[in-house]
This record gives C-alpha cells, structure tokens and sequence, in this order.
C-alpha cells in the first residue's frame, strides 16, 4: 500500500483506502471470529469477555479503569459487569483508598471460565496469526501499539 498524502483540503474520501474504517473493519472481523469460539460454549459476549479477560490477569480493578484499559464505553462495561456479577462471575468490593467506587474482581467461578475461555482465545489469535512470519507479528504489534498511543495523544488522553 503506498502511503496516502494528505492534502491541505480533503477533497475526497474513498472508504475502503481510510484507514480508520480499515482499522474498524478488521476490528469486527476479528473479534467475531474469537467470539464464536467463546458465545455459544461460554454464554459470554464480546463485553463481558473483555472484562474477564482484564480482570483474568489478577488485578482488581475499578469498572473505570477497565473502561480505560480496553478503550470500551461506560456503559458497555457497566452492562457486562451487571451481567458478570449477576451471574456470579464478577463480585464488587469497597474501594480503599475512594469511597464512592469499587474494585471489580473474578469470584473462583469467574477465574473458571477464563481459564477455559483463554486457550480458546490463543488458539484463535494463533490460527488468524499462523499466515504472517515472527518479524511481521512484531512490526504489526509495534504499528498497533504506535497508532494506539498516537490516537491518545491527538485525542487528549
């Protein structure tokens, strides 16, 4: 792909060539194709595997800072912990040092399921990854992580 140049005035966008609607694209199609894996076994949705899967590295977190990790709205976070603790999956606890929020964290039925969840997840991520060689899988992680940062730093965040 040859890199677009930017003009003063955009004058013309062709959709399929924008890269944040190639970025949004491929985002679907990928989280679809790890979420089949999951949905029907699990009952989990994309949400409420993200959340798992934050709080699945062992760090209780408050429902905020999940949404600021995973880059998810309020609201998508606030439904997949309602559902998660309602199912017993998710449990809440006083936060120490402020008042008015909670720590999130996996109950044991909750660390079950990501523990069953996950090698389904890196299977997934190994079969959509097995096309690309050690380099590129480096290089893209790098683009990632840069277009990541970029877009924090231009957003204000």
């Amino acid at each position: 792909m040859t890199r677009p140049t930017v003009p003063d005035t955009p004058s013309h966008l062709r959709l399929q060539d924008y890269l944040p609607y190639r970025l949004a694209v491929a985002s679907n199609l990928v989280s679809r194709l790890v979420a089949r894996a999951y949905q029907d076994q699990f009952g989990v949705t994309i949400w409420e595997w993200r959340v798992i899967a934050i709080l699945g590295e062992g760090v209780p977190m408050t429902a905020q800072a999940i949404s600021d990790s995973a880059a998810m709205d309020k609201v998508s976070v606030s439904r997949a912990v309602r559902s998660l603790e309602e199912r017993g999956l998710v449990e809440r606890e006083n936060h120490a040092a402020d008042r008015r929020s909670r720590m999130l964290h996996l109950t044991a039925d909750g660390r079950r399921v990501y523990d069953e969840i996950a090698p389904v997840a890196l299977a997934q991520e190994a079969a959509l990854l097995s096309e690309f060689s050690d380099a590129e899988i480096e290089t893209l992680a790098g683009l990632l992580d840069r277009l990541r940062q970029r877009s924090s730093a231009l957003s204000g965040m």
